[in-house]
């Protein structure tokens, strides 16, 4: 690269990295206000598990039409109007007084997002080559992930700082100055809009057999079936949609046209192992934060600041950890990914253990050190199984690749938050609810979807053949990704 293009690639990324930690930490810095929301908004335990799942849920579907729509015509402009929807429904969640206000704002809030992110991951791909794009791909991972550690720890500040109610409306207008920061920058820095694809190919109905099928699981978590035969309908319910996006993607196929995931990821091992392993990971992490935080603060009937110091170690530790985790996948290679799942697993063994049988005064110090561990194990595990997942993505899918690994894993994340939240909220009702019990539950649900994603972790050398290290480039950066095609 020339200097002037190296200078104007790093403000794209700096614009890119800002974007990605705005949008990530909306989430996690709302969950620790979720209880002061409750109280203030007089909310039920659904309306709580559509807030905070229903973010997850939009963000996921709109990334593949989001990335389509940048191919045809071109990121920058979409950039700016999915940034600008985050902010200003932000500022309408954030003064809402009714909890369906809250929650219509949040499920366009997610949308937004997922459009910028969708432009983030192509701008990225078109702006970067080579090992330069690796890194820029890992720096955006790993930015995501420590903005989201950092959120509980910002948002029980403001809670603690301001009171209840003006801070969970705080939590929630926190993005705006850095939507803002964001918006101005983008428009001054981000490249000028340009195609990549001549015509949009995008399969519309795919994606809403996909949107009706995520529904379908969450909302046994959201509304809990009264009857045997009624949990049945929909489990058959569901069934049938998965049937009729499997005919459709087939039918698709055979007609020539192009699926919403492209036929040759399914067939890759690799890809579809650790896309698996992903969806489990990332959900399971959500989950268990957002459980954690209202164990804390309702259960326990702890401070906001008290839960935000109880968090803080797990995005102290996943800033270390992912900044070494690359030392760690030059010898270990795919086994990097399955240590961290395995240490995932013992934190979350161990906070059910700290939560039964601790002496309540002991309980914030025992839970921070869980943190700890937790922080260190995401660390190992987000960014490497990123870069092996789109490592082994079939070079004629390259380009959709990314963004089926993170409607994936947003996917996941909103029926793990609907189902996880769920068993704990129903767990602390009636005369014999207890919160400590019904947070260790909702930790070995966690535990219980880790534990699938290790036994993946484990299978993948061995279906796949890999059982070398990741190959390098460069200077042996192993964060590398495909290289994006273009239509």
């Amino acid at each position: 690269m020339l200097p002037g293009e190296d200078r104007a690639a790093r403000r794209v990324l700096m614009v890119c990295m800002a974007a990605g930690a705005t949008t990530l930490l909306d989430q996690s810095v709302l969950n620790i206000a979720v209880p002061a929301l409750r109280r203030s908004l007089d909310a039920g335990a659904t309306d709580v598990q559509w807030i905070v799942a229903g973010y997850s849920l939009t963000f996921g579907l709109m990334l593949v039409p989001g990335g389509s729509l940048g191919d045809v015509h071109g990121r920058k402009w979409l950039f700016l109007v999915g940034l600008s929807a985050f902010v200003l429904f932000g500022a309408v969640a954030a003064t809402g007084t009714r909890p369906d206000v809250v929650i219509a704002a949040r499920l366009v809030q997610g949308a937004g997002a997922g459009l910028v992110n969708s432009q983030v991951i192509g701008t990225i791909q078109d702006v970067f080559r080579g090992l330069d794009r690796a890194r820029a791909l890992g720096l955006y991972a790993v930015t995501g992930g420590v903005a989201a550690a950092l959120g509980p720890a910002l948002g029980g500040t403001l809670v603690a700082a301001f009171g209840p109610e003006p801070g969970w409306r705080l939590c929630l207008l926190l993005n705006t100055p850095c939507g803002l920061v964001t918006l101005w920058l983008a428009f001054r820095w981000l490249p000028t809009p340009r195609r990549t694809a001549g015509r949009s190919r995008l399969d519309w109905w795919g994606l809403a057999w996909t949107g009706a099928l995520t529904l379908a699981l969450m909302l046994p978590f959201i509304s809990t079936p009264d009857s045997a035969p009624q949990a049945a309908l929909w489990a058959g319910g569901a069934v049938g949609l998965a049937c009729c996006l499997a005919l459709e993607q087939r039918s698709r196929m055979r007609s020539g046209r192009v699926p919403l995931v492209h036929p040759s990821l399914p067939r890759s091992r690799p890809y579809t192992l650790g896309t698996a392993v992903a969806m489990a990971s990332f959900g399971s992490s959500l989950a268990a934060t957002l459980v954690l935080t209202m164990f804390l603060q309702s259960g326990l009937g702890l401070s906001a600041l008290t839960a935000a110091l109880v968090t803080l170690p797990s995005a102290v530790a996943m800033g270390v950890s992912s900044a070494v985790a690359w030392r760690v996948v030059r010898r270990l290679g795919p086994h990097t990914v399955t240590l961290g799942l395995a240490l995932g697993i013992l934190t979350l063994l161990g906070g059910a253990a700290v939560a039964l049988t601790a002496p309540r005064a002991a309980l914030p110090l025992g839970l921070a050190a869980v943190q700890l561990l937790s922080g260190a194990a995401a660390g190992l595990t987000i960014a490497p199984n990123q870069a092996l997942v789109l490592q082994h993505a079939p070079a004629e899918a390259a380009g959709v690749a990314g963004g089926i690994l993170q409607m994936a894993q947003r996917i996941a994340a909103a029926v793990a938050l609907s189902a996880v939240s769920g068993s704990y909220l129903h767990g602390t009702t009636g005369s014999t609810g207890s919160p400590r019990t019904a947070f260790a539950h909702a930790s070995l649900v966690c535990a219980g979807l880790l534990a699938a994603a290790t036994v993946l972790s484990l299978l993948r050398p061995r279906l796949t053949g890999d059982r070398r290290p990741p190959r390098l480039s460069g200077h042996g950066h192993p964060y590398a990704a495909p290289a994006r095609e273009e239509a």
